[in-house]
């Protein structure tokens, strides 16, 4: 039950749901699918390289800035569409790596699990941190969902290594310590160095101590870069014969830049060799030529190791950036965006989020702001939503968190929604150019609203006329979705789940729109019970429902072999009356706010969200053809008719 927005598929970031069992293993877990299966990192790698399925993974580092935070996330949805098995994310013992601020490492890797939904390995540096220290980390990265750790030992803070007094000296008793402190919880990743350490006494010494820290409870390996596949290879049969048996993933780094490849190299004190610098010395100052050639390079790379039989997966160095990386996945055919869904909506990869596989329809385009609502639930529902009487739905005071922005600055926003609104028709204008993805008369796109950051889904396209009409005409749509009777679960539209089953909607349609018309849409509403169900409330709570009883209604369902009926979406009185809080709020802080206080534009704004009514519809005869268009319909014959034809009565 996708609305007005694609973030359904996309911010699940792992949006896959079929196919053989090696790959639904290498998405995200789904609730509906996997609800038995162990979800641990290691065992995903397992499955993938019993059934010969290959896969990538991806590194980042956490941003500078609040502004480059929101960013960040936003590359995440998008760069999870293409299905890595996990990201990494760095650690940066100057950026406060383990607290709540917005850039913390911490805070990101937890962000991209739990909103983004996304399987994360946080990393973790010893050095100059006392075992109480460490100890507090994990326990707080336990608490946020995050099941994996990268366990490092980190660089000096001066020139020279100091030994902590009471802490760890190497990578090697933190593992111990992870183990001991926090038994199996953490999977448990460790560095691998191909042509040695740089401090080490040798290359076979190196080799040595890795074994120790696979012996100690690593569960795989993630080396640091290098520029010959063969270095890589002989790396690999060197750990193999001195029996390290765990999965050894190669660590790649496309060439991006002449500088961001010197700053590289000096850290990891690596050389480039002379067939690379011949080529790039000369086109030093060219970006894009070196860009190019950088991509070659690691596609013509990763193919030797990937045909070599012995690599199962690849893992990029991406430096935040998107282009290079993506392009070498899609060289290489590792890029696989397939738009099926393991549910109509985002899932979470937070483990006590594991089992639920119900939501109320109203957050279809704010998926992140539900996990934000809802992330103190000791339990989640599965299989029904039953009877909600008592959802402790969080405030949403925090309109700012990074995660929950939109990704469009000010500026963008303005030029979309309006420098300067004269009425309410300029309102409605705004919603119309988002439907029919024109230009407004200022020859700008409207990508998003407040209530939809991502253009229209592929689902409400099928809406598209019928959407463009109402809307013009002050029936401002947040959320819809068609009615679908018995449609295969393999439908790129519509379809979610695993292959083979068959899914249904019933028609749904949600929009603001005047005191007015909600008079007109009551009368109309009378001949049209018991098929269609109505909620109508204002901002000050001002109710009225014909839900009976407030219980839900089932709007999205599927069937398939073997299981019980699955039907993630519902229609929730009583959660419909805290999205209406947000919903409303969304007017002032997301659009009322652009402009000035006492503005004509600010005012416009400010009347739409005091005086509105939020009304949601749901058609239940969904065999046949949906009857909500011709409810607005008649609402609009009521209004147009001559006046002695209106009774008196208004809402």
């Amino acid at each position: 039950s996708v609305n007005q927005s694609s973030t359904m598929s996309d911010s699940s970031g792992a949006s896959n749901s079929g196919g053989d069992s090696s790959k639904e293993s290498s998405r995200c877990s789904t609730p509906v699918l996997d609800a038995y299966r162990s979800d641990r990192l290691r065992d995903k790698m397992r499955r993938r390289m019993e059934s010969g399925d290959r896969w990538f993974s991806l590194e980042f580092f956490p941003p500078r800035t609040a502004s480059g935070a929101v960013n960040l996330i936003s590359r995440f949805d998008r760069m999870g569409s293409g299905g890595p098995l996990f990201i990494d994310i760095t650690w940066h013992p100057a950026g406060d790596p383990g607290s709540d601020k917005e850039t913390s490492s911490m805070m990101i890797a937890s962000t991209a699990v739990n909103y983004c939904g996304l399987e994360s390995i946080l990393h973790l540096t010893c050095c100059n941190q006392s075992k109480e220290k460490i100890t507090g980390y994990l326990a707080k990265a336990k608490h946020l969902g995050l099941k994996n750790i990268m366990a490092l030992r980190g660089d000096p803070i001066g020139e020279d290594w100091e030994e902590e007094e009471d802490g760890f000296n190497y990578a090697i008793d933190l593992v111990k310590h992870i183990r001991s402190e926090f038994d199996d919880y953490f999977d448990i990743c460790v560095a691998g160095y191909p042509t040695g350490h740089p401090e080490a006494e040798s290359y076979e010494a190196d080799l040595r101590h890795l074994k120790e820290k696979v012996d100690a409870g690593a569960d795989f390996v993630i080396t640091q870069l290098f520029f010959r596949p063969d270095t890589f290879l002989k790396f690999l049969d060197d750990c193999r014969a001195i029996g390290i048996t765990c999965p050894i993933l190669p660590g790649i780094f496309p060439i991006q830049g002449y500088q961001s490849l010197r700053q590289l190299v000096k850290l990891s004190k690596l050389e480039v060799p002379e067939e690379i610098t011949q080529v790039i010395e000369p086109i030093k100052d060219n970006d894009a030529a070196i860009r190019n050639y950088g991509i070659q390079q690691a596609v013509e790379m990763c193919r030797v190791l990937l045909d070599s039989g012995k690599v199962p997966g690849v893992h990029f160095y991406t430096l935040n950036r998107e282009v290079a990386t993506m392009e070498v996945l899609r060289q290489l055919g590792l890029w696989i965006e397939d738009p099926r869904r393991p549910l109509p909506w985002a899932v979470s990869a937070h483990p006590k989020r594991k089992v639920e596989d119900v939501r109320p329809i109203f957050w279809a385009s704010r998926p992140k702001s539900y996990i934000y609502r809802t992330q103190d639930w000791d339990d989640f529902p599965n299989g029904r939503w039953g009877n909600s009487s008592s959802p402790a739905f969080g405030e949403l005071n925090d309109y700012y968190l990074f995660y929950l922005k939109s990704k469009s600055s000010k500026d963008a926003l303005l030029q979309m929604w309006g420098e300067e609104l004269q009425n309410e028709e300029s309102v409605f204008e705004v919603f119309t150019c988002y439907i029919t993805a024109q230009p407004n008369r200022c020859g700008h796109k409207v990508m998003c609203l407040p209530w939809n950051d991502e253009p229209l889904a592929p689902e409400t396209n099928l809406l598209k006329d019928e959407l463009e009409k109402v809307n013009r005409r002050g029936v401002l749509t947040i959320n819809s979705q068609p009615n679908i009777n018995g449609k295969p679960s393999t439908d790129p539209i519509v379809g979610w789940g695993p292959p083979g089953g068959y899914v249904f909607q019933k028609a749904y349609l949600e929009f603001f729109t005047s005191s007015e018309n909600v008079t007109a849409l009551l009368k109309v509403l009378k001949k049209y019970e018991p098929r269609v169900n109505y909620h109508i409330v204002n901002v000050n709570g001002r109710n009225l429902t014909n839900a009976p009883e407030m219980q839900p209604n089932a709007v999205t369902w599927g069937i398939f072999a073997g299981r019980e009926i699955v039907q993630p979406t519902v229609v929730d009185p009583v959660s419909f009356m805290y999205w209406k809080d947000e919903a409303f709020a969304l007017w002032i802080e997301q659009w009322g706010k652009l402009y000035e206080d006492e503005s004509p534009s600010r005012m416009i704004i400010k009347y739409i969200h005091d005086n509105y009514f939020l009304v949601n519809l749901v058609d239940n005869d969904f065999p046949l053809e949906n009857c909500l268009w011709q409810v607005i319909d008649d609402m609009f014959e009521l209004l147009d008719a001559p006046p002695e034809l209106h009774s008196e009565e208004t809402v």
